[in-house]
């Protein structure tokens, strides 16, 4: 593992154009469709994004549960990744037939499987909503009180989009509360699974090659959306190029950016670098032993456990190097936390040389320092109730959606929790009645684990976990619960919401009981943290935004929001520690580094590959490096030409990438693609997937 010294001169520029998100670096950034750089594009590339070209991109795209995703075809098709769909291969797999292990094809319609609980999201509309949102905080509010009235709004817009249009609607924040834009979607639920290779080629060379650079994988997976038992039919797609692309090609990524942290305060991470990131290592190290452990018990067990520990893997990696340390960049690299406070010590300057501005917006930074002081005094008890880190288990999350349906469908809409609303009653439901099986000596070991976890950050003495444990062992706790709960029968769980609130005070299911008896101390954690950490920052982070526009202008990005965005760049290879990477890798690259490392996995090339191998191009590209600003919550987003045609598909970024939460150096930073080639001579010769290759060339 290679890692780049991050000169002390570079990263104050760095932070200084880039963290704060001036426009004068137009080519970073996650950019929202309703603010893209287009000058800055065209001046640079000489291409025009026209309204058309754009709206197509925008209609193409689409949001997985856990990813993105994009139409391939006019029937419907859909392309993301396979760890993308490695949820629905685990739940659509037996004891018998691993589909995770072995793949999956349908060479018909009639023999592609629905996806038991996946929900795709079409962007159709964004409407700016910032000053309804803002109209409804008075000036003379806490800020505990102005985030229930800005809450309520938000509520409302949702409700009423809903009401007028039958489709899903978002009031989504951006930059950090300083704008709100409506967001309105359509849900497609019928989703079914047409293709996906085995895990072996989907992640060739496994957790040591994750988050690294040269790649050989395949990390493709297919689904088809259906509504009324049809495929659906659209002109808005993006067509496969049979050419691909080339070093130095313009290239643009439309995908849905989970979160960063590019315009968070000194204080804030701080906390992060302190606390907020160590205390989540730990949780997920905790998590990653918990399901080795299991997976260890047998083959069928680590069929059960293998999707949660590659999420608890990938997490920890990324985690690891957010964190950083000396020479490699993130929080705990020595230089990155005082280039950030430069540039921060030079905006709050110019705050204060403005005395309306300073009044207006002087304090933002010392407020948000005060409130990421005292989280940590309550942290702990809100990750382990509220979050569920002490009650990890499928059954409990479906008792406690019960428990708080029951009571916030009591209340009028614009004062439920945002989960509960009308607008997302459906999702809600999808999940609760979820037939995707469940195995109850894997929900026992979960929950076991995470009781002993929370009785040690906790203390047995707590008053809370004795509750929670009645003075039993955790393994002997979680074996009650599991035992003795009803709600592994879906038709359970729906009697039980039918019933409502008189249904739930009379239930004798222990996890029901063992949700209500936790509720109270669960809410008011959460509420304590939206009063004194969310509405804090939203009123504050919106001053630093609104700060930001006054000195700096409005061509900026926002932050990550897991909303549709569009990142754009050239591929491009890159240089670190004297070594030179070459933007491609190929088919007989993946041979050569599997025999490196003695075809043993998890560097084993499948059998399906080495049959296929005399007829298959080995200098075709497999995998490829653009300088595309990505993050977590990209994968599955499709790597498009000028002309909108598809040239890859996002799977992965470099290990210097890792600290793009807070800022990007496009020396580096590098998003790793499948290349379009590489899947269609896959498709064509190892696969024999005649049905797909025509549908995607026709």
């Amino acid at each position: 593992m290679r890692h780049r010294k991050f000169l002390c001169a570079l990263i104050l520029a760095l932070f200084s154009l880039q963290t704060l998100q001036f426009s004068a670096r137009a080519d970073e950034g996650m950019w929202p469709f309703n603010n893209l750089p287009r000058a800055e594009i065209k001046k640079k590339y000489g291409f025009d994004i026209t309204d058309a070209w754009l709206r197509k991109v925008q209609l193409a795209s689409v949001r997985f549960n856990n990813g993105s995703g994009s139409f391939v075809s006019a029937d419907g098709l859909v392309m993301t990744n396979h760890h993308i769909a490695s949820e629905t291969l685990q739940q659509i797999s037996t004891p018998q037939k691993d589909y995770i292990k072995d793949g999956f094809y349908a060479p018909t319609r009639d023999k592609e499987v629905k996806a038991p609980n996946l929900e795709l999201d079409q962007l159709v509309g964004i409407e700016d909503v910032t000053a309804r949102v803002m109209a409804a905080v008075k000036s003379d509010m806490t800020a505990a009180q102005a985030s229930a009235a800005r809450n309520a709004e938000i509520n409302n817009i949702s409700a009423e989009a809903t009401k007028k249009n039958g489709l899903r609607n978002d009031v989504i924040p951006l930059y950090q509360g300083g704008q709100y834009n409506l967001y309105t979607y359509k849900k497609y639920t019928d989703v079914r699974l047409v293709f996906a290779p085995e895990f072996e080629i989907a992640f060739l060379g496994g957790d040591p090659d994750n988050f690294e650079y040269p790649r050989y994988d395949l990390d493709l997976a297919l689904f088809r959306v259906y509504e009324n038992d049809r495929p659906v039919h659209s002109d808005n797609y993006f067509k496969w190029s049979e050419k691909g692309a080339k070093d130095g090609d313009l290239v643009f990524v439309s995908g849905n950016p989970g979160r960063t942290n590019r315009l968070d305060t000194v204080a804030h991470l701080e906390y992060l670098r302190d606390f907020g990131i160590p205390f989540l290592l730990k949780y997920l190290q905790h998590l990653h032993d918990m399901y080795t452990r299991y997976g260890a018990q047998g083959a069928e067990q680590e069929r059960r456990a293998h999707e949660d520990l590659f999420s608890a893997d990938n997490s920890l990696k990324a985690y690891i190097g957010e964190e950083g340390g000396p020479g490699r960049g993130g929080l705990k690299d020595p230089s990155v936390i005082p280039a950030k406070k430069k540039a921060e010590d030079e905006l709050r300057k110019m705050v204060a040389a403005n005395p309306r501005m300073q009044k207006e917006y002087g304090d933002a930074w010392e407020t948000i320092a005060k409130e990421r002081k005292e989280l940590p005094s309550y942290e702990r008890e809100r990750r382990f109730l509220e979050s569920g880190w002490g009650l990890s288990s499928q059954y409990f999350d479906f008792a406690r959606t019960l428990v708080r349906m029951a009571e916030e469908s009591a209340k009028p809409n614009a004062q439920r929790l945002p989960e509960y609303t009308d607008g997302n009653r459906e999702s809600l439901e999808q999940e609760l009645y979820s037939p995707a099986p469940i195995y109850d000596d894997f929900e026992k070991a979960k929950l076991a684990d995470s009781l002993t976890l929370m009785r040690e950050e906790m203390g047995a003495d707590n008053e809370i976990v004795k509750r929670v444990l009645q003075g039993k062992t955790p393994d002997a706790r979680a074996d009650e619960l599991i035992s003795g709960t009803k709600l592994k029968d879906v038709e359970a769980r729906k009697r039980i919401a039918a019933g409502g609130q008189q249904a739930i005070e009379s239930s004798d299911d222990p996890m029901i009981q063992l949700a209500r008896s936790i509720d109270k101390e669960a809410r008011a954690a959460r509420k304590r943290y939206e009063s004194e950490v969310i509405a804090v920052e939203r009123s504050n982070y919106g001053k630093i935004a609104r700060a930001l526009f006054e000195t700096k202008g409005t061509g900026m990005y926002p932050d990550a929001t897991f909303t549709l965005r569009l990142s754009y760049g050239t591929v491009k290879g890159y240089k670190i520690d004297g070594k030179t990477y070459a933007p491609f890798t190929d088919l007989a690259g993946l041979w050569q580094h599997a025999a490196e490392h003695g075809d043993k996995y998890p560097f084993h090339i499948p059998a399906s590959w080495e049959k296929a191998k005399s007829s298959l191009n080995l200098k075709t590209p497999l995998n490829f490096v653009s300088d595309a600003d990505i993050i977590g919550g990209n994968s599955g987003s499709p790597v498009i030409n000028r002309r909108g045609e598809v040239v890859g598909l996002i799977f992965d970024g470099n290990i210097q990438s890792l600290p793009g939460d807070f800022y990007f150096d496009g020396a580096v930073n590098r998003a790793v693609s499948v290349d379009v080639r590489g899947m269609f001579e896959a498709l064509r010769k190892v696969y024999h997937a005649d049905a797909i290759v025509m549908e995607l060339t026709r």
